[in-house]
């Protein structure tokens, strides 16, 4: 038993760090309905956490989310915080640039998930909100863009997980096909949405966010197919996209670097 009552603020502080990390974006309003305690309180608290860098107030999505330092509480940690936190001024960057939306997504059994997206950037998005959505590994181009880079061996378990999914989406392709698609998106180096899934009026290219062999996310631009109605001007986005990935992953090496050498 412990000599002495546990303080209460720092409890508190890492019950709302557990919910930052759970919901991956949030409000102050969604932690009271949570978490029931008092607004004040929750700013107070969210205020300290990011004064010691384990949050992040994002002031264009009005959200808070946690950072990859969240790594130091788990040795050896790689996930979505180290991830959204390195992609999340590239895409910033390449949406200011080409002006169609970019998201990053995470994998989540068998989908992948919006962590991060640069739609309130957008002055032409064909959509107005996507954190949260699943996107399915078989007709989604940031679910296709994980199947087709990870490991042969994570993919088969990804297979399997789509054979017995609900999703009916995972469904829509035979084996053959599947491995068709993979292929294709390898020879590429990009995945694209399938175009008979809704909404049909846009279309979505995507790439891996590769720490080594292994897929950490999905980076991808979504765009309005009317606008972008050629394999030219489709080039015109996969290009930067590309470049855009490829500095992510500098820095997700640049922020593995550390955990590799204690190993």
């Amino acid at each position: 038993m412990s000599s002495f009552p546990p303080v209460q603020s720092v409890v508190r502080a890492f019950n709302l760090l557990v919910e930052v990390n759970r919901a991956g974006l949030t409000t102050v309003g969604d932690l009271h309905r949570r978490t029931r305690l008092p607004k004040p309180t929750i700013v107070r608290l969210l205020e300290t956490l990011v004064a010691a860098g384990y949050v992040y107030r994002d002031e264009r999505l009005r959200g808070y989310q946690v950072t990859s330092q969240v790594a130091e509480l788990s040795s050896g940690f790689h996930g979505a915080p180290m991830v959204i936190e390195a992609a999340r001024p590239w895409a910033a960057a390449l949406t200011q640039q080409i002006k169609w939306p970019t998201a990053v997504c995470v994998l989540d059994h068998d989908a992948v998930v919006v962590r991060f997206s640069t739609i309130p950037d957008s002055p032409i998005s064909p959509f107005h909100a996507t954190i949260g959505y699943r996107l399915s590994l078989g007709a989604r181009a940031l679910g296709r863009a994980y199947l087709a880079f990870c490991p042969d061996a994570e993919r088969r378990i990804l297979i399997d997980l789509m054979k017995v999914s609900p999703d009916p989406e995972n469904h829509l392709l035979s084996e053959d096909e599947l491995e068709r698609l993979i292929a294709t998106a390898r020879r590429k180096g990009f995945a694209e949405r399938d175009l008979e899934v809704e909404p049909r009026s846009s279309a979505t290219v995507a790439v891996p966010l590769m720490l080594g062999e292994r897929v950490l996310g999905t980076f991808g631009i979504t765009y309005f197919r009317s606008a972008v109605a050629t394999p030219e001007a489709r080039a015109r986005l996969v290009f930067p996209l590309k470049e855009a990935a490829a500095a992510i992953e500098a820095e997700l090496r640049e922020k593995s670097a550390p955990f590799r050498q204690e190993k």
